[in-house]
C-alpha cells in the first residue's frame, strides 16, 4: 500500500466525468467499501494533460478510467498508458464503437451531451422541485400529480429515493405513515400502481433511528427509537399497504439506486 494508506482511482474526461466515476463508485461499492480516493479530471483538452495524469497514476500504483469522445484523446490515452504500463478503463469507446458498428452511423464527437439543457434536462429540474415541494407529506395536493407516491414509516428512505427518482425525471412525492395520523383523501383517487409502500426490518429502523436521536442530541429511549414503537409503527404501515394494494419493497438492504431501478422497472 502507499503511504497514505489508500486507493487512488483517476477519473478523465473531455467533459466533466459524471459518467466514469460514477461506474468507478458503483465498482468500489462491490469492494466492501474499502478506502478508495477518486480524483477526477475534466474538460481535457490537451494530450499532456494525459500524460500528466497517467503519470502520476503510475507513481500511485493507480489505474484510470475515462470518458473521452475525441478519438485522438482517446488514441492518446491508449497509447500512453500502454507506454507507462498504467490500466486505463474505456467506459464510452466500446458503447460508442458497438453503436457505429450495427447502426452504421457516427457519433458527433461533442464532449458534454449529457449535460446539454434540452427538454430532458428541463423535465428533470421540474421533478426536483417537485419533489423538494411534496416531501413527508407537507402538501397532500401533491399526491394526485405524483407519477410515483413513496410511503412507508419514518427512516425507510422515502426523501432520499424521492430525489433520485427526480433527478431520473420522475415526479415523486412521499407520505410517512403514522397509526395516529389518518390518509388524507387524495390516496383515494391513486392507482395502485402509482403507490409504492416502503418497509425495513425493525431492528435496522431501531439503529438509524437511535443514531438519528444522537445526531440532534436527543436520548436514545425516546419512544420513537423503541422497537415496540416501530413494531407498532410497521404493523400499521403493513395495514395501509395492504388496503392500497400497492407494490411493497423491502429496503432492509437495498442501495436507493437498487431501489430506485425497481421502482422504474415498473413504470417502463
Amino acid at each position: 500500500m502507499r503511504e497514505h494508506d489508500e486507493h487512488v482511482i483517476y477519473i478523465c474526461s473531455d467533459s466533466v466525468g459524471e459518467t466514469a466515476e460514477a461506474v468507478a463508485r458503483a465498482t468500489v461499492r462491490q469492494f466492501g467499501g474499502k478506502s478508495v480516493r477518486i480524483k477526477r479530471i475534466g474538460h481535457i483538452k490537451h494530450i499532456s494533460e494525459i500524460r500528466r495524469v497517467l503519470q502520476e497514476a503510475k507513481d500511485q500504483g493507480s489505474f484510470v478510467a475515462f470518458t473521452l469522445v475525441q478519438p485522438r484523446l482517446r488514441e492518446a490515452m491508449k497509447d500512453e498508458a500502454v507506454r507507462l504500463n498504467v490500466k486505463a478503463v474505456d467506459i464510452m469507446g466500446p458503447m460508442l464503437q458497438a453503436f457505429t458498428d450495427t447502426f452504421h452511423d457516427a457519433p458527433m464527437r461533442k464532449p458534454g451531451l449529457l449535460h446539454e439543457m434540452d427538454e430532458d434536462y428541463f423535465r428533470r429540474v421540474e421533478a426536483v422541485e417537485f419533489a423538494v415541494r411534496y416531501d413527508d407529506g407537507r402538501d397532500p395536493s401533491g399526491l394526485t400529480q405524483a407519477q410515483v407516491v413513496l410511503i412507508g414509516v419514518s427512516r425507510t428512505s422515502k426523501t432520499p429515493l424521492s430525489m433520485f427518482l427526480a433527478h431520473k425525471g420522475y415526479k415523486s412525492a412521499n407520505w410517512p405513515l403514522l397509526p395516529e395520523v389518518k390518509l388524507p383523501r387524495e390516496f383515494e383517487q391513486l392507482k395502485p400502481q402509482q403507490v409504492f409502500g416502503l418497509t425495513m426490518n425493525a431492528e435496522a429502523i431501531h439503529k438509524i433511528r437511535t443514531e438519528r436521536l444522537k445526531a440532534v442530541g436527543l436520548p436514545a429511549g425516546a419512544k420513537y427509537a423503541s422497537l415496540e414503537r416501530i413494531r407498532e409503527e410497521l404493523q400499521y404501515a403493513e395495514e395501509i399497504m395492504k388496503k392500497l394494494r400497492c407494490r411493497v419493497i423491502d429496503v432492509s438492504d437495498k442501495a436507493i439506486e437498487e431501489t430506485a431501478g425497481i421502482i422504474m422497472g415498473y413504470l417502463t
